[in-house]
Formats: structure tokens, sequence, C-alpha cells
């Protein structure tokens, strides 16, 4: 797997487990919704300082993002469509 779709494939991956839109997650690191997207689609470069961006955002090391997925490992799921609770809804006990 070339490393632009492994990045892709773990931001998807760590985005949908923190349960964050791509819209909550390109408010957080300061960039365009639609190049997150075009991240997570794997048809853009990004440079380092972005993935930086991206990885302080999501609270986890820039070195997540180059981790090889298993061979066979499912590809990782999309948010389900809808609305969602606000995140002040989600945090609360």
């Amino acid at each position: 797997m070339k490393a632009r779709k492994i990045v892709a494939w773990n931001l998807r991956r760590i985005r949908v487990e923190r349960e964050l839109t791509m819209d909550e997650l390109a408010v957080d690191a300061g960039v365009d919704s639609s190049f997150v997207a075009r991240i997570e689609r794997g048809v853009v470069n990004s440079s380092i300082d972005t993935l930086e961006r991206l990885t302080d955002a999501l609270k986890v090391r820039l070195m997540e993002l180059f981790v090889e997925p298993l061979p066979g490992a499912p590809k990782p799921s999309t948010m389900k469509r809808g609305r969602r609770p606000s995140r002040t809804e989600r945090q609360k006990p």
C-alpha cells in the first residue's frame, strides 16, 4: 500500500473512532474540510505541517498515520448519517 493511502486509511479510522465529522476535525486543525476529505480519499499529498495539525486535533502522534493496516483489515467505516449530538452533548456524563 502506498504511503498516501496508508495516511488516508488511518486518518479516517482515527477520526471515526473519535466520532468527529470531517467538518469538526477541519475546524479543530484549522484546515478546509474539503482538504480533509481529499486526504482521506488519498487523492492529495499533505504537508507534514498539515498532518501535524490534524494529529494534534485528533490527539494522536504523527507516526500513527503511517502504521500499515494488517492484510485483510476492514476498511474504516464512515460516520452514520443524520443529526448527531453536538460535542458538548456528547461530552456530558
